[in-house]
């Protein structure tokens, strides 16, 4: 499920027009980050678009929402944004 989950928003995000790069990952577990009151993610979805207004319009794209909404359904989750320049 999580595969499929993360082909559809990869799908809507390249819909946009304005995604350079997608890449997703599943999260390694470590033993004892259950101990950590921190978000431990599932999986990590990175995105590389070419400035702001870019990044603005992907978020924007009603299909989005639609993805998220949809899964969201079906698997309560939630979804966590970083924002930020390329780290390499």
């Amino acid at each position: 499920m999580l595969d499929r989950y993360l082909a559809d928003i990869e799908r809507v995000l390249r819909e946009t027009g304005v995604v350079q790069s997608f890449a997703a990952a599943r999260h390694i577990p470590v033993p004892g980050e259950e101990e950590i009151p921190a978000l431990i993610a599932t999986a990590v979805v990175q995105i590389a678009v070419a400035d702001a207004d870019a990044l603005a319009k992907a978020f924007a794209t009603p299909g989005v929402e639609e993805v998220v909404g949809h899964w969201q359904a079906q698997h309560p989750y939630k979804v966590g944004w970083a924002n930020h320049p390329a780290l390499v």
